[in-house]
């Protein structure tokens, strides 16, 4: 078990260039079982590596292209009517697949965004009055394009905290880039991966980010973080308790990507931007991704 998390790393890289940090947070979002949403241009890979990642983990993908015109029916499924057995038979939605790409999710309308809402929080869904469990391990991997772009409706607070991490996909640097104009098209290299684990390899590392240890001082530390973030005033909301456990679960999880036992500080905030990025908006901003995280962990002291 101990080679599958670097192969893992490994693999992904030689589809996304120059983008290893972003890829090995990926990583962790998944151990710790939680739900990513990648934000970026249009064309700098975010659906790619959603793509890739579910390849590597063997694990069933679904696409759902969101537009505006998308109904919750689309993604959930509906009781269809049948004239030969005279009853409704319910039909799934993509919804029901262990890794549910959302591509473009900001370019729904909140009422369909709303559909995932459910899903994420219990991995299951209610539908007609009947609750439908979805696969284990379930995961929504959502893309959005920048709030500036026309047709997008920005993601409410709800939605945003259902997202363990944002990762923010830029445009890749001049070797990467240099890279991928001389070598083989991205789908190509993505056609020929082969998986590098299973899903029950997939279910054993994740109960292993559970037993990665956390110290009384890391916990005081995570703790100080989450204070802080409540009552500086300079943030419309602060880190909500679900974060919290988040950015703890996202440190073990990036501590076993690296191979380690225990969680350090140097892993609570290396994970810190991509956790409270897409949760802490300064005061008087409307929306958007906080500027602020370097500096935040830079006035937090480490105990």
């Amino acid at each position: 078990m101990s080679d599958l998390i670097p192969r893992l790393v490994s693999q992904a890289g030689q589809v996304i260039l120059g983008k290893d940090h972003e890829i090995r947070l990926a990583v962790a979002c998944l151990l710790a079982r939680g739900d990513l949403l990648i934000e970026g241009l249009p064309g700098v890979g975010k659906t790619t590596l959603a793509h890739t990642l579910a390849r590597l983990l063997g694990l069933e993908f679904q696409r759902i292209q969101f537009t505006s015109d998308l109904l919750p029916a689309d993604i959930l499924g509906a009781a269809i009517f049948e004239r030969e057995s005279g009853r409704f038979s319910f039909h799934p939605g993509p919804i029901f697949s262990q890794v549910v790409l959302a591509d473009e999710i900001n370019r729904a309308t909140p009422k369909t965004q709303s559909a995932l809402l459910e899903a994420m929080e219990e991995e299951q869904v209610t539908i007609d009055g009947v609750t439908r469990p979805l696969p284990s391990p379930f995961f929504v991997i959502a893309t959005q394009n920048p709030d500036t772009q026309i047709g997008t409706f920005p993601l409410p607070e709800s939605q945003l905290d259902r997202f363990l991490m944002c990762l923010e996909l830029g445009y890749p640097d001049r070797a990467a880039e240099q890279a991928l104009l001389r070598g083989e098209d991205r789908r190509a290299v993505l056609a020929e991966l082969e998986p590098v684990m299973t899903p029950d390899d997939l279910i054993r590392l994740q109960s292993q980010v559970k037993q990665v240890r956390a110290a009384e001082a890391l916990l005081e530390y995570l703790q100080a973080l989450l204070d802080y973030s409540r009552q500086c005033g300079r943030y419309r909301h602060g880190l909500s308790p679900r974060a919290g456990l988040g950015l703890l679960r996202a440190a073990k999880a990036w501590a076993l990507v690296h191979g380690r036992e225990a969680v350090l500080p140097e892993d609570v905030q290396a994970v810190f931007p991509a956790i409270a990025g897409h949760r802490l908006s300064l005061t008087g901003e409307q929306s958007g991704r906080s500027r602020h995280i370097e500096e935040f962990l830079e006035e937090v002291a480490i105990p």
